[in-house]
């Protein structure tokens, strides 16, 4: 009997630790077992506890008075699977006649206090069918992506959600995405987890870093095309807009309707056309749009005008050629010029990081979702990474991409810079890829003079 305490003390001290220390080892190691008997213990008490069940029927309440039997009790969603996470619980139901999925929705929040769970969420998979997941630890804590992800032509595993599942960038889906959040608020690592994914990809990558180049430049060996100043920005913007030009024509030249070709083999974009002669798709990756839409004379002016029409009409046009726009900055909104709204307007894709008014949330979620801009205007300071992502159907998640060091971004940019494709129009803008310098130079000192 000793030893059997002693067993007990070790096993629950080693439980206290692995959840204090490593919730998910925790999780499944004790907590996925725990979790899976109290919610089927609790389960019909809490559904009528929230309100999630329905009285019996009209012939069954009839049999019972016939039949002198006691009256039946009511009807909770019907358990279709259960079926355990690496993060917590995903519950299948079939609804009652009479519920409906906002019924869970609603109930969420109870949900997660009556399971004793960390967090709940819902989504309905079909008619009378709803899934709920449930997470049984904070994953946002400490992201880490799962070993194995799906894997699809543009389509990049960038965050997690924090119901515990991935969150993609497809950009096939949503072609052009909005990036916003103030400083320090872990805008850099999400791109550079972002750059990081697309880098094994057959893909062109184009960056326009206006900062002088410090956050896209050190990635070179994996562009195609770079700029980091205004002027050279426009001139990289327009040899996009011809290269989309080119592009047309080319699925102009292979459309080929007539009768005698099948529907399947009608190109109406880059993705139709045949292996061999498809160009490879781009993605340009814009840091801080307020450096190409502020101005301070009349030439500048121009200049900026020039190059938020040739945004607008990558936007506008750019899908079907393969050019897709992930646009970053810290706000986004009518003060920065004409046109500014009608190019977000093509953005469909938001992700908000850490935002230090509720008008910078309202200029990504305020046509989107109420919910969304409430959730961005509480992400506390300290949560560095955390970001809310949502897109125009309304829809959102609370994600963290996983901290990805510029050395580790960097290293991986190198692994794979054989795959940088040669974009001919944009030939003349592919950053030179050297060797780096063997000895840095503090600031503070100056190079000696060569003879």
């Amino acid at each position: 009997m000793t030893w059997f305490m002693v067993a007990g003390v070790v096993v629950v001290a080693a439980a206290g630790l692995l959840r204090w220390r490593r919730p998910a080892w925790y999780w499944l190691t004790f907590g996925v077992l725990i979790a899976t008997v109290r919610v089927l213990v609790r389960y019909a008490s809490v559904m009528d506890a929230c309100g999630l069940t329905v009285p019996p029927s009209r012939w069954r309440l009839t049999l019972a008075r016939v039949t002198n039997r006691p009256v039946p009790e009511s009807h909770v969603p019907r358990i279709l699977r259960l079926r355990p996470t690496r993060t917590g619980l995903v519950l299948r139901l079939k609804l009652r006649p009479g519920q409906d999925a906002f019924d869970v929705s609603a109930a969420t929040d109870r949900l997660r206090h009556s399971f004793g769970m960390y967090g709940v969420t819902s989504r309905e998979v079909r008619s009378g069918v709803v899934e709920v997941r449930m997470t049984g630890y904070d994953v946002l804590k400490q992201v880490q992506m799962p070993a194995k992800t799906e894997t699809r032509p543009m389509r990049v595993p960038v965050a997690l959600r924090e119901d515990g599942s991935v969150h993609y960038r497809d950009y096939r889906a949503v072609p052009h995405g909005l990036t916003l959040g103030a400083t320090e608020s872990g805008k850099s690592v999400y791109q550079r987890n972002l750059v990081a994914g697309l880098a094994p990809m057959d893909v062109a990558l184009v960056g326009i870093d206006c900062k002088q180049g410090v956050e896209l430049f050190p990635l070179a060996r994996r562009f195609s095309a770079l700029a980091d100043n205004p002027d050279t920005a426009l001139e990289l913007l327009e040899a996009l807009v011809s290269h989309m030009e080119e592009v047309y024509q080319l699925i102009r030249a292979e459309q080929r309707i007539s009768v005698a070709v099948p529907d399947a083999e009608i190109a109406a974009d880059i993705w139709d056309l045949p292996d061999d002669i498809r160009p490879v798709p781009v993605v340009v990756l814009v840091d801080e749009v307020a450096e190409l839409a502020l101005f301070a004379s009349k030439d500048e002016e121009k200049r900026r005008d020039r190059i938020i029409t040739a945004l607008v009409r990558l936007a506008q046009l750019g899908r079907a050629a393969g050019i897709y726009l992930e646009i970053c900055g810290q706000r986004f909104g009518s003060e920065l010029g004409k046109g500014i709204t009608m190019l977000r307007a093509q953005l469909t894709g938001r992700t908000a990081h850490r935002v230090n008014d509720e008008t910078s949330a309202n200029m990504a979620f305020g046509d989107i979702s109420p919910d969304a801009v409430l959730a961005a205007i509480q992400i506390p300071a300290e949560t560095r990474g955390i970001a809310i992502a949502g897109d125009s159907t309304g829809g959102w998640h609370r994600i963290r991409a996983p901290h990805t060091s510029l050395r580790q971004a960097v290293n991986t940019c190198n692994k794979y810079a054989d795959r940088t494709p040669d974009v001919p129009a944009l030939a003349a803008y592919r950053p030179a890829a050297g060797p780096l310098p063997s000895a840095r130079v503090p600031l503070s000192k100056t190079a000696p003079a060569t003879a």
